[in-house]
């Protein structure tokens, strides 16, 4: 792939949680440039929030390495179905999961679904988020706090238990954390919160099952351009997102992709425990 150009957004505002339609410019996922080398043939994934941002792109990037894949998605049918098109256009089967991951008894439906369609799970990419910007935390309500941490936390653990005994030796779970793990906004308290969370949580889930072969990673990404930008945060802040990394630009979905196809891929055998990354040059402790 090519080295992206710069290109600043525009202000511009969404409801949650966003859709591509209504985004200017429109993200990249890879759709034009990523080209698959069959490091995943064979492979089976779930990837919830697959239907935009990054996990579309991790959805076509794995499609594109041999991977049958199950995205999990709220209620943005058409930008899933549309990632449906790209992953089927590669020759790989797609399934397609609506609905609310904050709500236990959806997100146990999901890895059956999975396991139903492929007999096994292979790889796990938590990736769906929920974050809000608030400069005050009592702005932040009881109900929005608990929706954060039931999206942001609850599923991971409730999608990766119930993975588990379905992933064989040479399993990969790939956690979506973020650069806020360690350097947190103080606008995005509770979501920063769960993402140094979801960090401390696959550490321990990759001590705890490396004895079984299953390997498991987090990726810290910074300001990536994704639906979920212009739905959260004010139109002033749309417009300057991403400009404070050494960077200077917000990355695209598609420069995510790559890490998390190394992380599933059997090339990463001895890569556990590890957080990666991907922020434009702002580190990481």
């Amino acid at each position: 792939m090519s080295e992206p150009r710069p290109e600043s957004q525009p202000e511009q505002q969404q409801s949650p949680p966003g859709v591509l339609g209504e985004m200017t410019p429109k993200p990249d996922h890879g759709e034009e440039s990523y080209q698959g080398h069959g490091r995943l043939t064979g492979k089976a994934a779930v990837i919830t929030g697959g239907d935009s941002g990054i996990g579309r792109a991790v959805a076509i990037a794995f499609a594109r390495e041999g991977a049958d894949v199950l995205i999990s998605y709220l209620d943005e049918h058409d930008d899933a179905q549309d990632t449906a098109r790209y992953v089927e256009e590669a020759g790989r089967t797609c399934v397609l999961v609506a609905g609310d991951l904050s709500d236990r008894a959806h997100a146990k439906t999901i890895i059956p679904k999975a396991v139903e369609e492929f007999g096994k799970v292979d790889i796990l990419v938590n990736n769906a988020a929920f974050q809000m910007t608030h400069p005050t935390l009592e702005e932040v309500s009881d109900e929005e706090w608990d929706h954060t941490v039931a999206t942001n936390l609850t599923a991971m653990f409730i999608l990766t238990k119930d993975a588990i005994p379905h992933m064989p030796p040479g399993g990969a779970i790939i956690n979506s954390s973020s650069v806020n793990s360690d350097m947190p906004s103080p606008d995005l308290a509770p979501y920063a919160m769960t993402k140094a969370a979801i960090a401390n949580f696959t550490a321990s889930m990759a001590q705890m099952y490396a004895d079984k072969g299953i390997r498991a990673n987090s990726v810290a990404p910074g300001p990536i351009w994704t639906p979920l930008i212009p739905a959260t945060m004010p139109e002033e802040k749309v417009e300057s997102f991403g400009k404070q990394v050494p960077m200077g630009r917000a990355g695209q979905p598609a420069e995510l992709a790559p890490v998390y196809v190394l992380l599933a891929s059997d090339e990463a055998s001895y890569v556990s425990g590890a957080r990666v990354a991907v922020t434009g040059g702002t580190p990481i402790l």
